[in-house]
C-alpha cells in the first residue's frame, strides 16, 4: 500500500527525471562551490519526484493525474 497518490503521468514522470538529472550534471559542470551543490540538490529533488511520481507542489496546486485532483 502506497502513503501517497501519484499525480503525475508516465511522460511527465520520465520529463522530470531526464530534467533533473541534466541540472545536477549542468550544476557541477559549469558552477562551482556551494552554489553547484545547491543547485544539484535542486536538480536531484526534481528527478526524485518524477522517479516516484508524486510531486507535492502540484498536489498542492490541485493538479492530478489526468487533470483529476
Amino acid at each position: 500500500m502506497a502513503f501517497y497518490r501519484k499525480n503525475i503521468g508516465g511522460l511527465h514522470q520520465a520529463v522530470r527525471l531526464a530534467a533533473g538529472i541534466a541540472v545536477a550534471i549542468a550544476a557541477f559542470v559549469y558552477l562551482a562551490g556551494a552554489t553547484a551543490w545547491l543547485v544539484a540538490l535542486s536538480g536531484a529533488g526534481f528527478a526524485l519526484t518524477g522517479l516516484v511520481g508524486y510531486c507535492p507542489m502540484c498536489a498542492m496546486a490541485g493538479i492530478g493525474r489526468g487533470g483529476v485532483s
